[in-house]
């Protein structure tokens, strides 16, 4: 799969335009300039019952982020189970926006720059949202989250970037520790064909690593909750040594395992639909918001 990897990035595309009457309910597409990588870049944006008339009220934005060979038009159930609740006054009113990071990027920028999985959400992305839409535009108002290579990017996000999130939901996403796998022999491998030859990168995306170097703003400021089914065996196991690697961290979180689900993301979302986004919930009201 690895070796594979350059292949796929040459692939993506970066505007996929959704089927005619194929969003959910107050689901909409949209595009931004992404200067870091010269062109336009998808994303669906969920606005809740209220959002057009309350013309004053701001929202928290849940980050949603797909998986491996995913694009923007990934989120479509998530959404559905989001806008059903708050309709029914499970969860407060919030924005939940899908972006596209690219088949394979891991939410990384690559060597080469053509690929900026981490700057185009970071750098490009969350500012236009928080300058385009009523968003609580600060650490207490966002929260990121994703399965398998979503839960894997949206974990290192957070560990490198803990100041701008509050709320952190790993879904079945593998927690890698990259900088063991910095290899010159192997240049045609990941992540050695995406990160290159600087051993500096690969520190600097190693999400145990992160977990060290910014434990101030990570213990006892962002809540963190992981999920994984026991039958995902291709992503259980680095999903518990990062689980053991909070606790060893001394990091307070909420963890999981689904008993007898494999890597099903619709399972999952359909097995737990009515409690899916309490965990995000209490963390903005943790924080303060309503």
């Amino acid at each position: 799969m690895f070796g594979s990897l350059v292949f796929l990035l040459a692939q993506v595309t970066w505007v996929n335009l959704p089927p005619a009457g194929s969003l959910p309910t107050g689901v909409t597409h949209d595009t931004y300039f992404s200067s870091s990588m010269g062109h336009d870049v998808g994303y669906l944006i969920y606005l809740p019952p209220g959002y057009a008339s309350e013309a004053t009220s701001r929202y928290p934005v849940i980050y949603n982020l797909h998986g491996a060979g995913g694009n923007e038009l990934h989120g479509s159930l998530a959404a559905q189970i989001l806008d059903e609740g708050i309709t029914a006054k499970r969860w407060p009113p919030m924005l939940m926006v899908m972006p596209n990071g690219g088949k394979n990027s891991y939410y990384k920028d690559s060597a080469d720059g053509k690929t900026m999985g981490e700057t185009t959400i970071i750098r490009e992305l969350i500012p236009h949202i928080d300058k385009t839409y009523r968003t609580v535009a600060a650490r207490a108002g966002r929260a990121i989250e994703g399965f398998s290579m979503g839960g894997r990017g949206s974990t290192r996000l957070a560990m490198k970037f803990p100041e701008m999130f509050i709320s952190l939901f790993n879904q079945a996403g593998n927690v890698y520790p990259i900088s063991e796998m910095y290899n010159l022999a192997k240049p045609d491998e990941y992540p050695n064909n995406y990160l290159g030859k600087d051993k500096a990168r690969y520190i600097d995306n190693d999400s145990y690593l992160l977990l060290a170097k910014n434990i101030g703003q990570i213990k006892g400021k962002m809540r963190i909750q992981i999920a994984c089914g026991t039958k995902d065996d291709g992503h259980l196991p680095t999903v518990r040594r990062y689980h053991e690697a909070l606790v060893k961290a001394g990091v307070d979180h909420t963890y999981w395992e689904m008993e007898d689900l494999a890597h099903e993301q619709n399972k999952m979302l359909e097995r737990y639909r009515p409690v899916w986004f309490d965990y995000h919930a209490e963390s903005f009201r943790r924080a303060g918001l309503r």
